[in-house]
């Protein structure tokens, strides 16, 4: 209770303990009363008011918190389920067969496999899956390499069987030919063997 509303309280009971018989008198001191009682009136209602509006700003500044504090709580809920989901999500890497973690240290680059990479298990993995996709697109290239080669010794091969096919073809027609010859000298030879031995 402040120190004016302290005092009206204490003139109010003046007037009513002290009883005056004149009128004007008792009108006047109750018209100053009356008035200040409606001061005092005037600054609570003032008061309540600023009070209120202080409550409401509050109010308002508190739910705005509350606002910010779902929506962070939202984000939370959501990115832990991102974070649940990717850990759940079964990768094709999780599949590939991939050198074992020795040989990778044996047959990797220095870079690939530093000590920093080893203690990274996340670097590690993508170090090995950049090792293992660069090994199999070498390996790739040597079995293309390989195929071709194959395929030229192929062509070759077919090459000099058809050549082979055609000498021994020739060397047929030859034996024959030759044959046909043999058999023309002996009848050639034969009579006139006979003839000698006539003679």
């Amino acid at each position: 209770m402040s120190e004016s509303e302290q005092s009206f309280i204490d003139n109010l009971r003046q007037l009513v303990d002290q009883p005056n018989n004149d009128p004007d008198t008792l009108r006047i001191r109750a018209n100053a009363l009356f008035a200040c009682l409606k001061s005092v009136n005037r600054a609570a209602n003032l008061a309540t008011r600023a009070s209120k509006d202080e409550t409401a700003v509050a109010r308002q500044e508190m739910d705005n918190a509350h606002l910010g504090l779902q929506n962070l709580l939202y984000e939370k809920r959501h990115l832990e389920r991102e974070i649940e989901k990717c850990r759940q999500f079964a990768s094709v890497y999780q599949e590939v067969p991939l050198y074992s973690l020795d040989e990778f240290v044996q047959l990797a680059p220095e870079e690939a496999r530093t000590q920093e990479v080893l203690a990274d298990e996340h670097q590690l993995m993508l170090n090995r899956l950049s090792f293992e996709l660069a090994e199999r697109q070498r390996l790739d290239q040597r079995k293309r390499e390989l195929l071709q080669a194959k395929e030229d010794l192929l062509k070759e091969s077919k090459s000099k069987n058809n050549t082979m096919e055609s000498v021994k073809a020739q060397i047929e027609t030859l034996v024959k030919t030759a044959s046909d010859i043999q058999k023309k000298v002996d009848e050639l030879v034969q009579p006139s063997q006979s003839s000698n031995s006539v003679a």
